[in-house]
């Protein structure tokens, strides 16, 4: 009877060993599965370059933030860097300023009007031209665009001076409840936020966000390694490298990439501004000699000829220090014969 007894203890207890193992094991793969899910569909972030308010240009009629400036960027197969402002009804709209005057050519700030209100004002062009396209609803955005292209959002009452920190805090609550589940944004799996430091990237992460990628600059040996040491897997991060890619901190990228890391660096407040195609694409090749994986740029649609790789350019540069060198050597000739 004892050794009977013993016998379905010992049973009992494999039974409760077994369960709780099992338990455990749930959880885990609970705990695991977004990385492993957001690790397979990370490709989709990789568009190489990122139409910054979309690809937008007076000659198709496209102003910036508008749809068919997003049309037109997933025709070319770029990503779509994006602004949200908050109306006065509390509809987030895609627009870049605070205020309307420079892109409709109105007074007052968005978040003075109703979404209805805003829907009497035209986007205007680079050329102060009024087109017939209205202030697109992000929710319609996202709609759209969920299939189609991946969305980088720039929350500008973070990096705006003058905001407040209880403003700055307030704009990161608002994303949190969007995103989490039930949120409005909380369906969609194709979008990218762009975070100017580890702290905001940690209060997403402790606030329990993960079904967007993080963009998050990174553009120090200090930053990489205060990123390293921190609990958010490098799965969900972007690097982002500043404006223009410094050949000091190449330590950083290759550390970067051994760590699957893409980096991501943006020239719209540096060689887009260059008024002149020809000394822009000067610029642009300059930009590629460092081979960012990522470009966001107001011209996506100039880099399709360029070369992409550190060897082409420096390449295309001798042909054409060569052919500087001929035209020299042929002026010297004629001179000589006269």
């Amino acid at each position: 009877m004892k050794t009977a007894a013993i016998l379905i203890g010992v049973l009992v207890g494999l039974r409760v060993v077994i369960i709780i193992l099992a338990v455990l094991a749930i959880l885990y793969l609970l705990m695991i599965m977004p990385r492993l899910t957001n690790r397979r569909e990370r490709k989709k972030f990789l568009s190489v370059y990122y139409a910054h308010r979309g690809l937008h240009d007076n000659e198709t009629d496209a102003p910036e933030n508008s749809m068919s400036a997003f049309r037109r960027a997933v025709e070319a197969g770029d990503g779509i860097e994006l602004d949200v402002q908050v109306t006065k009804d509390k509809i987030p709209v895609v627009f870049h300023d605070f205020t309307l005057q420079r892109v409709c050519g109105q007074e007052g700030k968005v978040c003075d009007y109703t979404y209805e209100e805003l829907q009497q004002f035209c986007l205007v062009d680079r050329d102060r031209n009024v087109t017939p396209y209205k202030i697109p609803r992000l929710k319609d955005l996202l709609e759209w665009g969920k299939d189609k292209v991946v969305f980088n959002f720039d929350n500008k009452y973070i990096n705006t001076r003058g905001v407040s920190d209880e403003v700055r805090k307030a704009s990161l609550d608002y994303y949190i409840r969007q995103l989490r589940p039930g949120g409005d944004w909380s369906m969609y799996h194709n979008i990218m936020l762009s975070v100017r430091s580890l702290d905001e990237a940690m209060y997403y992460w402790n606030a329990g966000i993960r079904n967007v990628m993080f963009c998050c600059e990174i553009s120090s040996r200090e930053m990489f390694d205060a990123y390293d040491a921190c609990p958010i897997p490098w799965d969900y991060i972007m690097a982002y490298i500043r404006l223009s890619v410094d050949p000091r901190l190449q330590e950083v990228y290759d550390l970067l990439h051994e760590r699957g890391v893409s980096t991501m660096t943006s020239i719209t407040g540096s060689s887009d501004k260059v008024k002149n195609p020809r000394d822009r694409r000067v610029c642009y090749l300059r930009d590629l000699v460092s081979e960012p994986d990522l470009i966001e740029t107001d011209y996506p649609s100039e880099f399709v000829d360029l070369p992409r790789s550190r060897a082409e350019i420096h390449a295309l540069q001798d042909r054409a220090i060569e052919g500087n060198r001929s035209v020299k050597a042929d002026k010297a000739k004629k001179n000589r014969r006269k």
